[in-house]
């Protein structure tokens, strides 16, 4: 408690790093990190793990963080048994010493709320100790944690050892929060180290949030961790990358990129997880509860802030379609006092409300003025309701153009009309040609492929999907035809079915093309069920557009990358970009700049030309994805090698190819003539819980023991403007 209120801590754990100076910092870095946490909805920060100097104290106590300071103890070397350091009384001054020294030089700072004994260094008499000596030093007895207090005998989270006041376990999945707050306790659950955000991370990091806003014993937790701790490096090219573990001479100690598990960049430029914490942060919950019979949507606003009334802010509510704001709503101040919540009422009447169109409202609290170090008018919260009840289908008169001709030739299926020529290739299943009003939409015949494969995240090496799912890659690159054919349904409308045989998963995989003589293919996809056991990394096709078609506008979650088990923070809305925006540098490469419940997007180039695609199943979307390399550039490796060469089957390999890199760096990562285009039906989450073992929460696998379907439409276009594109999407 703080002031005599329960308190939650939105946290991170921070180390003193900078790219250019190693862990020498400046007050304007320091300045710099407290600034983005009081944006980011972070009130909180654990010293990891080591005190850090006074400036940064005085800091915190300026601008109103939480900090858990933590002695500069760890041997975790030692282990945590009968040879740790903790039972070792030769070893007592040294532990005492630093936690005692430590107290005395910050005991003042009232940013410090817990002091912390130090990490992973097993317990004994030596903290025994400690924790005395901490309690005598302190005269305002502020809470002692340590999170290494488990018992000899049966050590258990539920009895921990009496030397802690809190409870204080690492990587706890939200399941584990969960159980824990279902119990009762006999003292607060604050996890010292959670949602492991190495590489492209912090998956299902909401779910943890649902949690914890339940229970009262659950007062938050310290993100592992806040900035990604490279440094910069040039090589014998002059290339400029952030360097990691194996970079600094041979035969050095490394951990590869372990150190790489910030939420910031070494430069402090957010990733795309951060936006998902300050979402999951946020102390304002916006919560539907239904349409009244006045056409009125009830939201419940619950005020979660410790301190401070929300007659601060002000709220705002619009009403968005294809997006376009319709409607505003003023809110007049609420009073609503911390830890209770009060019932709104937002009008939904005068809107001409349009057939194939989704609505959403848009709820914000902004500061009425400035405070502290965010400015007048900042957004603090804000959420999106869906609109089901006004979404009303119609099916839209679709005319499918001219005769169509067919023409078997050799390995080909030429389907083609005066405005559009589709060119199938009957040995690779594949449209590798696909000309409309005689532009090529395809980069050098690499038209829609089966794919199931993405490339490995950090989270994906620690769970070994290259191992324990690789089967779905070797279905990806080695797919082979069992059959191919085409049939007039009538004068302009043709139908090409392909059947695929998918190796290593032992099933197959069928499309159907439906070709009209406008130049639209509707593409039916459906994966069968497969005995394999391992989960499906994703369930889509692959195809490469010329580089030309790189301005992307979509209707979909966004603007930033998501994934289904990290997409709250992405509104769905109308973006607009380019290709090259698309990635993101993770420092070691892996898969990345993902979109999801993407309805439609089109890419076009220059003079308005281009391919849109639209899923036909719109609340559900596509997932999407658009860069200016291919997959494999991302991969670790090209083929089924991941260091275990010795046991590829000779039937897949693929000769002439580099080898297995799990040490890439962004300077390997070039742009490339083309656009790559996933179209999915859906990948697995990114995970989050830990990155040494942890695959996605259950909810977030795509399971092989069911038959999986989407349908999507390829639409070229010519010339049209963004509106439209929209009333084009709407047809389908």
């Amino acid at each position: 408690m703080v002031n005599g209120q329960r308190i939650t801590l939105k946290g991170v754990n921070t180390q003193e790093h900078n790219p250019e100076t190693g862990h020498v910092i400046s007050k304007a870095q320091i300045v710099t990190d407290v600034k983005l946490w009081k944006e980011n909805n972070i009130n909180a920060v654990r010293l990891s793990h080591y005190p850090q100097p006074d400036m940064f104290y005085e800091l915190c106590d300026l601008y109103g963080i939480y900090v858990v300071d933590e002695a500069n103890i760890e041997s975790h070397g030692m282990y945590y048994g009968k040879y740790s350091l903790a039972k070792n009384e030769a070893w007592e001054n040294q532990h005492v010493d630093r936690m005692v020294r430590m107290v005395e030089r910050d005991k003042n700072h009232p940013s410090i709320i817990i002091w912390s004994m130090g990490n992973e260094a097993g317990n004994g008499v030596n903290f025994y100790a400690g924790y005395k000596a901490i309690k005598a030093a302190d005269k305002t007895k502020r809470p002692v944690q340590y999170e290494r207090p488990y018992k000899d005998h049966d050590g258990n989270l539920f009895d921990m050892d009496w030397n802690t006041d809190i409870i204080v376990p690492q990587y706890p999945s939200p399941a584990q929060f969960e159980e824990v707050g279902k119990s009762k306790t006999d003292r607060p659950y604050i996890p010292s180290e959670y949602a492991h955000a190495m590489g492209n991370s912090t998956g299902n990091f909401q779910d943890y949030w649902d949690v914890i806003e339940q229970y009262d014993n659950l007062q938050g937790g310290f993100i592992w961790d806040w900035v990604d701790q490279s440094i910069w490096k040039t090589n014998e090219k002059g290339e400029r990358f952030y360097a990691y573990g194996g970079d600094f001479g041979e035969n050095m100690p490394t951990e590869n990129s372990f150190l790489n598990n910030g939420i910031v960049f070494p430069d402090r430029t957010p990733q795309p997880g951060l936006y998902e914490v300050k979402k999951a942060h946020e102390y304002i919950n916006f919560k539907d509860k239904g349409i009244n019979r006045y056409n009125e949507l009830r939201v419940l606003i619950e005020n979660l802030y410790d301190f401070t009334n929300l007659n601060q802010f002000d709220f705002i509510a619009t009403i968005k379609a294809d997006g376009t704001v319709l409607k505003t709503i003023p809110i007049e101040t609420i009073n609503v006092e911390t830890h209770t919540g009060k019932l709104i009422r937002l009008s939904l009447e005068d809107l001409d409300y349009q057939t194939n169109t989704e609505y959403f409202v848009e709820i914000s609290a902004i500061t009425k003025r400035n405070w502290g170090m965010l400015p007048k008018g900042f957004e603090v919260a804000h959420e999106q309701f869906r609109l089901d009840k006004f979404y009303k289908y119609k099916k839209a008169p679709i005319d499918n153009g001219t005769k169509l001709n067919v023409e078997k030739k050799g390995e080909t299926i030429r389907v083609f009309n005066a405005s559009v020529e589709l060119i199938f290739s009957k040995d690779k299943g594949r449209l590798i040609s696909y000309k409309y009003k005689g532009n090529e939409l395809i980069k050098d015949g690499q038209g829609p492929k089966p794919n199931f494969w993405r490339a490995v995240t950090d989270n994906d090496a620690g769970s070994k999907m290259y191992r324990n799912n690789i089967k779905w890659k070797e279905a990806s690159l080695f797919s082979k035809v069992e059959t191919i054919t085409a049939n007039t349904i009538n004068e302009n409308l043709i139908e090409l079915k392909v059947v695929y045989h998918l190796p290593g998963v032992n099933t197959k995989f069928y499309s159907t093309y439906r070709i009209s003589g406008n130049g639209i293919v509707e593409v039916e996809n459906t994966l069968d069920k497969t005995e394999y056991q391992a989960d499906i990394p994703r369930i889509g096709m692959r195809m490469q557009l010329p580089k030309e078609y790189s301005k992307m506008t979509y209707f979909g979650r966004g603007p930033w990358e998501n994934y289904k088990d990290r997409n709250v923070s992405a509104f769905v809305d109308l973006y607009t970009s380019d290709v090259k925006d698309q990635y993101v540098p993770y420092i070691r490469p892996q898969e990345n700049g993902y979109k999801t419940d993407v309805r439609w997007v089109a890419l076009s180039n220059k003079t308005g030309n281009g391919l849109l695609i639209v899923s036909k199943d719109i609340k559900k979307g596509l997932g999407i994805s658009t860069l200016h390399m291919t997959n494999e550039t991302f991969d670790m490796s090209e083929t089924l090698d991941y260091g275990n060469a010795s046991k590829k089957e000779i039937e897949h390999r693929i000769d002439g190819v580099p080898e297995f890199n799990k040490s890439k760096h962004t300077i390997d990562v070039k742009e490339q003539d083309l656009v790559q285009l996933n179209i999915d039906l859906e990948q697995r989450g990114v995970a989050g819980n830990n990155s040494w073992g942890a695959k996605p929460e259950e909810k977030y696998l795509i399971k092989g023991n069911i038959a999986h379907s989407y349908t999507y439409y390829l639409v070229p276009f010519s010339e049209n403007t963004t509106e439209e594109l929209i009333e084009i999407s709407k047809r389908f």
